[in-house]
Order: C-alpha cells, then structure tokens, then sequence
C-alpha cells in the first residue's frame, strides 16, 4: 500500500514557517525532508541554513549570525520559527530574536543521543521543545525550561522507497554510519554473513576491508540499504548517559525502504514497531548472529517482517506524520470547516 490514505492533512497555509537548521546533502540531508514535509503539509516555508554559520565569509563580510538571523526574521515575517537542533545558537541569542519577532518558537531535537543535560544548556528560550527520546521527555526535575514532548524522526516515503541496487551496492549484510568503538565491536562479530560497511571512520579501524565507501550522500545511503538482503541497526555508542537513547532514523528510514532490519534494541523502538512482524530486535551481540543467520536463511519470512514494517511505517511515521503532530501541539492547525 501507498499509505496516501491516512497521509495527514491539515489546514496549515495561513503558517509561515522558518526553518533553522544544518541543510546539506549528505549528514543533514533530512532537514530537507522536513522542509518538503512542512511545504506539503501546506506552510510557507522559509529556511535559515546553519551550515557554515560564521565562517569565513561571514567575518570578512562583518555579517555575523545575529545579524543573519534577524535578517531572515524580518523576510520571512514567520508565525512559527522551527530549530533542528541549532546548538550555535546559544540561548541568550534565542531570547533576543525571539523579543523582536513575535513568532512562536520551538525546537526540535531529532538526535536520539541527545541527553537531558545537553538539550537543557540550549532550551531555555524555546516556547516548547520537541525530543527524540521518551526517557528524555519524562525528565522534568530541571525547573525553568520550556514543556519537553517526545517526536522521533520520521522518513519520506518519496525519497526513502525499495529500489534495485547492483553492483558495490549488493550485499548480504548492511551498516551505513560512521565508525564507532562500539559499532566496530558488535560488527565484528558479523562479517561471517557477507557484511558491507558504508560510511566515515570504517578504513581506519579493523573492519577497512568490508568499507565500500566513506563518503556517500543521501541517495547512495538509501541504496546501499536498499541492495541489502537484511539491514543492521546499532546504536552509535552502548553507554546510555543516565537514560535510554531513542529511536534514530535509521529505524524509520530502513523500514520505508522495505528492507528486514535487525535493531539494537532500545525501549522507544517497541513504542512504534511490532517485534517479530515488523522489526527484528537484537538485545546481545548473539541475538544479532542468531537473526541474521534466521533472516538470510528464510527470506519468505523476513521478506514479510519487511512489508510489515514498510506499511507501518507509511501509515504512521512519515515526516509529515511529525509535522503535522507538532504543528498540532503547538497550536498551529487551523480548524477543519464545517
């Protein structure tokens, strides 16, 4: 199924949006996602990039980033100014533009690694702030900041759909993400499936001969996972910080492209998947083996765990599911007529 028939609509034109964030075509792809999502979601969508955010440029030009900002501001004339993450903008700067614009102001930290502690040094000035991570959310012993609601991240059933992948793309086995101790240890354990790796770091560790590639943009991302026979999903770091990570993309992106995934697991996960028919959930380095091992044998099988998590993921968690809910939450859906 397409998922068009329970795709949110909203009665969202009247809102102005401006959109803060890191936009390029390779780590920060998804911002852009999320602008697509807003525009289809029918907002006027204006977009403030971070990306560079006081290089070079900017000092040779005396323009710094409040000066930058505040001109964006007066452009965009926004009824909602909307933050990915934005950890250059210290929150004295958040509570001045914010004074001059009148616009509501909200966050949106999509990093499922993102702790309490962090999002709290940024957050202050924010009228509302959106987390990755429930555990994160539930947290309100630290008084003077802004209500924290939980949204993970989404995917774009346009951008992130099965395809035919050939070549270096076509393997067992798939991880694309940059190099970790941690990833590198769990991995490891699995090159005896006809593993592939994609992403920074991975030459330069014990694993350099399974690397097909450390710099690839956002449409070879979804193409190496999508010439996977089963995709893996692992968490950057095994150290939770005092709270459980959330859901990452990848969870959301894998599932839309319609590959089997075996996931580290994480509590958020059992929020949005069903384990067994939808995801396949790793909780020790054997039980990735023992899945892998299960899923290549019995592709009838894993295939169906795969279509289960694509359908649920169209229905359920595409970035204009998100925005939509955000939008929502924030006062910003303009009500239905009669």
């Amino acid at each position: 199924m397409n998922g068009s028939a329970r795709t949110p609509q909203g009665h969202f034109e009247s809102i102005r949006v401006l959109l803060v964030g890191a936009f390029d075509d390779v780590m920060h792809a998804h911002a852009s996602l999320r602008r697509r999502a807003l525009e289809r979601l029918g907002c006027r969508v204006s977009a403030f990039n971070l990306v560079g955010a006081g290089g070079l440029l900017s000092r040779l030009r005396r323009v710094g980033l409040r000066e930058r900002m505040a001109r964006a501001l007066r452009q965009a004339d926004p009824t909602l100014v909307l933050v990915l993450e934005g950890s250059q903008l210290p929150p004295e700067l958040v509570a001045e533009l914010k004074r001059d614009s009148g616009a509501h102001w909200v966050n949106w930290f999509c990093d499922e690694r993102r702790t309490h502690a962090a999002i709290s040094a940024l957050a202050a000035a924010y009228d509302v702030v959106f987390v990755a991570g429930s555990a994160v959310a539930e947290n309100r012993d630290t008084v003077g900041l802004p209500p924290m609601r939980y949204l993970p991240p989404g995917c774009d059933p346009s951008v992130h759909r099965p395809m035919r992948s050939r070549d270096q793309f076509r393997a067992n086995v798939v991880f694309a993400g940059t190099a970790t101790p941690h990833r590198e240890r769990l991995l490891s354990d699995l090159v005896e499936f006809g593993l592939a790796l994609w992403g920074p770091g991975w030459r330069k560790t014990k694993l350099r001969d399974y690397c097909r590639g450390e710099l690839l943009d956002h449409g070879d991302y979804i193409r190496a996972y999508a010439g996977a026979s089963v995709a893996v999903n692992v968490q950057c770091s095994g150290e939770d910080h005092g709270a459980d990570p959330g859901c990452n993309r990848r969870l959301f992106e894998l599932a839309a492209i319609g590959v089997p995934q075996v996931v580290e697991d994480r509590p958020d996960i059992h929020r949005h998947f069903r384990e067994g028919s939808e995801i396949l959930v790793a909780r020790s380095a054997g039980d990735f083996k023992g899945l892998l091992a299960e899923a290549l044998q019995d592709r009838a099988w894993s295939e169906q765990v795969a279509a289960g998590a694509r359908q649920r993921a169209l229905t359920e968690h595409t970035y204009m599911h998100r925005l939509a809910a955000l939008l929502g939450a924030v006062g910003m859906a303009q009500p239905q007529p009669a």
